[in-house]
């Protein structure tokens, strides 16, 4: 399939599950397109089948039936190798931990990821990550000496390090307070307008509201997908909050 600027395509997802002598239905047929340069939420209650598309779409798990295509190549036939080097070339994923390794700095977490690949990356290629989320002075410091916003960015930049095709980020806000998260919308808002393709998985509607699509999945199947009527600017919301200490003064 040609993907016409479309980096994702499934049609008809399906995806099951045995608990114990029960099949569970986790996705019911999702058919969803995602075009390049989109920025898209995917919202739905617990048990709605969120998670379980996000880890289809990131090539960590197979589907039960129907395709998926990433790019124009149909992942959902995939072998395991070959499904080890899309997760590792075209996807990024930022998680709500983090998931640094205390022992080493901001730029050899970033680094981890070229260390699995089969492409050579250029050396300074953490430390343009680093400078992409706006911490380039901090490459040398350890994820204790970092906040948790700084924490979060971080793991954006070890998710861009191999130049993916598309972010993908589950809850990634979920540990912070409310102006490290904005701040970590802004990132991911800026990262958008230099045209990265990014899918956030959320459960806060705030969270959503900064991305200019949301569709909504329930019981394994899609209820609505449209554009956000009015999205919110991390920007803005920033210059409204009291800065960091204000409060205290």
């Amino acid at each position: 399939m040609s993907h016409d600027g479309r980096v994702v395509v499934t049609e008809d997802l399906k995806k099951d599950y045995l608990a114990g002598a029960v099949t569970v239905h986790a996705l019911r047929g999702v058919s969803v397109d995602i075009d390049q340069g989109e920025m898209v939420a995917i919202m739905g209650p617990s048990g709605s089948g969120k998670t379980t598309l996000l880890n289809l779409l990131g090539c960590v798990d197979r589907p039960s039936g129907g395709h998926y295509w990433l790019e124009g190549e149909d992942v959902s036939q995939m072998g395991d190798r070959a499904l080890s080097r899309m997760r590792n070339e075209k996807i990024g994923f930022v998680f709500q931990t983090f998931n640094l390794l205390p022992r080493l700095n901001a730029a050899d977490n970033v680094r981890l990821p070229l260390l699995y690949s089969y492409h050579r990356r250029p050396r300074q290629a953490p430390l343009e990550a680093l400078k992409r989320v706006g911490l380039a002075d901090r490459a040398h410091h350890r994820p204790s000496q970092l906040s948790g916003g700084e924490q979060q960015r971080v793991a954006i930049a070890r998710a861009l390090v191999m130049q993916p095709t598309i972010l993908l980020a589950d809850e990634p806000t979920g540990n912070l307070d409310s102006r490290s998260g904005e701040e970590i919308m802004l990132v991911f808002q800026r990262l958008n307008r230099e045209g990265m393709t990014i899918l956030i998985v959320t459960h806060d509607s705030n969270v959503a509201q900064h991305t200019s699509r949301i569709v909504h999945v329930f019981d394994g199947q899609i209820t609505s997908d449209g554009p956000v009527e009015r999205r919110l600017l991390a920007e803005e919301v920033l210059r409204s909050m009291p800065k960091r200490g204000a409060e205290s003064e």
